[in-house]
């Protein structure tokens, strides 16, 4: 059987920590908690757990951070966990039937990540496979007879083993203030990272949010280092940024760049709300449709479903309203998004509270 050290980052958890620590009992041979500044109960609540508390400065960096726990591990394999998730009674027993029974050749295990989408900054899914569980000390092996080169390539398991992400907060604003802070000192975001900005604007961002990132992602479009699905991003923020500050010719220039070459539902759900604030409902409802038929979501998976559907209701109201000529068949096609809308809520709900 395998031995396991489980390593977090924390700072201020105390809402959630006990809960979280409680949930992985028996699952682990070496707990190791790194505060990163806590000024709550955060390490009174740790110490009851393990006598591996350390302190680390923080310096904006959570790769460092982790790094830094790590560093820690003793263990064969080293469990990540944060202190807003939970494993459930079933999927610990899951857990220790994988330290079972896993195989010495396998570096990384991946286990079922559970979003509750009532807390959603970065991520459009209710279940994803996410990397959890990682082989501490790493062999290299030579491969192929001739030619022989060093497998550089991790062996990856996909495990039933599931994890509940349940926050108590959103953390966005602390969020935005390290992407503004790597901007300020010149820092080149990764794709990865430039992505992760922009979903998250778009999943949490409010109006002062969008302004403060527009100069950077207005940057990144003539960056020569980006690539087209970072300037799909850039063009989604700056469309919207443009919308909410009513600059009409950024706004269309944003939007058309975008429609000309990859257009995608955030871009056609903008052109929804800019012609329905401007009471042109008809014109809205085709850019809502094709935000949910004609386009697929590259930053908020509602954009294709939830939103377009919430929008044409409203749209087909107001069609009614001013032409009771078509009144009839407007109302029922307000009724028909209407249902579209509550099931696609009811579907969300569900997943929460599974």
């Amino acid at each position: 059987m395998i031995s396991v050290s489980v390593c977090m980052i924390v700072k201020n958890e105390e809402a959630v920590l006990k809960r979280c620590l409680d949930s992985l009992q028996g699952i682990y041979e070496e707990l190791i908690i790194v505060d990163t500044g806590s000024t709550d109960r955060t390490k009174e609540i740790a110490a009851q757990y393990t006598d591996k508390v350390f302190d680390y400065i923080w310096r904006d960096d959570f790769a460092a951070a982790r790094n830094f726990a790590f560093s820690k591990a003793t263990m064969d394999y080293i469990y990540s966990a944060d202190a807003d998730e939970v494993m459930d009674e079933e999927n610990s027993k899951r857990f220790l039937i994988l330290k079972e029974a896993l195989l010495p050749e396998i570096e990384i295990v991946q286990m079922w990540y559970l979003n509750r989408q009532a807390f959603v900054t970065t991520e459009n899914y209710d279940r994803e496979y996410r990397p959890k569980l990682y082989k501490r000390v790493r062999t290299f092996l030579w491969q192929d007879a001739i030619h022989e080169a060093v497998n550089l390539t991790p062996v990856v398991y996909d495990s039933d083993v599931e994890i509940c992400h349940m926050p108590e907060n959103e953390h966005e604003k602390r969020d935005f203030s390290i992407f503004i802070k790597m901007e300020e000192r010149g820092e080149f975001l990764s794709e990865r990272l430039h992505h992760m900005y922009a979903k998250e604007l778009f999943l949490s961002g409010d109006d002062g949010d969008f302004a403060k990132s527009a100069s950077y992602f207005q940057k990144s479009l003539y960056d020569e280092r980006r690539s087209a699905s970072d300037r799909t991003d850039s063009y989604c923020i700056l469309a919207r940024n443009a919308r909410i500050t009513g600059n009409h010719n950024d706004f269309f220039k944003w939007c058309l760049k975008n429609i000309s070459v990859s257009p995608c539902s955030e871009i056609c759900n903008e052109l929804g709300y800019f012609y329905y604030a401007a009471g042109d409902y008809e014109e809205a409802s085709i850019w809502f449709i094709n935000a949910s038929e004609e386009t697929e979501a590259v930053l908020c998976a509602n954009s294709k479903e939830l939103i377009p559907a919430e929008m044409l209701y409203q749209c087909y109201r107001k069609m009614a309203e001013v032409n009771p000529l078509i009144r009839e068949e407007c109302l029922r096609e307000a009724e028909r998004y209407l249902c579209q809308a509550e099931e696609l809520k009811k579907k969300r709900l569900s997943a929460d509270t599974q």
